[in-house]
């Protein structure tokens, strides 16, 4: 890993993206998120990803650090937070019995780690370092979206899977943004650990459920544009 990093960080990026998914897709198929075969897995590729990091003292590169902003600042964070019970709009329903909820909700805080560091930390950065912003976050942002695309193998239909897409897109723009301006990783880890977090204790209500998605990508426009306007950690950080 430290090799093809040092080599091409791109590929480095590439590389974690074809590894999260092919270790997850199929458990998720066969045994779902509350297995603690799903756990374990994410843990262990949480835990990689950590010590890579850590190891080769690039915390502060990917994220990992204080958010340098002013404390008045914080309130731009807080429509993202209202964002995340979105899932709830539509009803509350638990969706597994006992220790498997728990199990479930665990990985879902550990997806949100792993897939913020992997898109907006190694394959963000990655790209930013040969191309332009806009083009960086269009890239990591359209990435993570079409990403989901794997969740038609793991048991969704077509209809869930392409508006999971077009939800995923919008919240990548977001992600991407706010990591971009902040520098720091773990808002973006929080609001997507809770976002999917709060996908397991959501009723199926389809209503609900398009009125999220329809709400975000408003949202995603128009947050955008007012971050697009700020400044941002990583000038002449490339």
């Amino acid at each position: 890993m430290n090799k093809l990093y040092k080599k091409n960080q791109l590929w480095f990026a590439l590389l974690w993206i074809i590894l999260y998914t092919a270790v997850t897709i199929p458990i998720r198929g066969e045994l779902g998120d509350e297995s603690v075969v799903m756990l374990v897995a994410l843990a262990l590729i949480a835990v990689g990803i950590f010590v890579f990091v850590k190891y080769n003292h690039l915390e502060e590169k990917y994220g990992f650090g204080k958010w340098k902003g002013k404390a008045k600042d914080y309130w731009f964070f807080i429509p993202l937070f209202i964002l995340t019970t979105g899932n709830l709009w539509g009803g509350f329903k638990i969706h597994y019995n006992g220790i498997l909820q728990v199990f479930a909700v665990v990985s879902m805080l550990l997806i949100g780690f792993v897939e913020e560091v992997i898109f907006r930390g190694f394959l963000f950065r990655a790209i930013l370092k040969r191309r332009s912003a806009p083009v960086a976050i269009g890239i990591s942002a359209v990435t993570f979206g079409i990403g989901h695309i794997f969740n038609f193998f793991a048991g969704q239909t077509n209809i869930e899977t392409v508006m999971q897409i077009f939800f995923a897109v919008a919240m990548g723009f977001i992600f991407t943004f706010v990591f971009y301006k902040s520098g720091c990783i773990w808002i973006c880890v929080a609001v997507h650990g809770l976002i999917d977090v709060f996908s397991k204790f959501s009723a199926e209500n389809p209503a609900g459920q398009y009125t999220y998605i329809i709400t975000t990508i408003v949202f995603a426009i128009v947050y955008c544009i007012y971050l697009s306007k700020k400044p941002n950690v990583f000038e002449n950080k490339q």
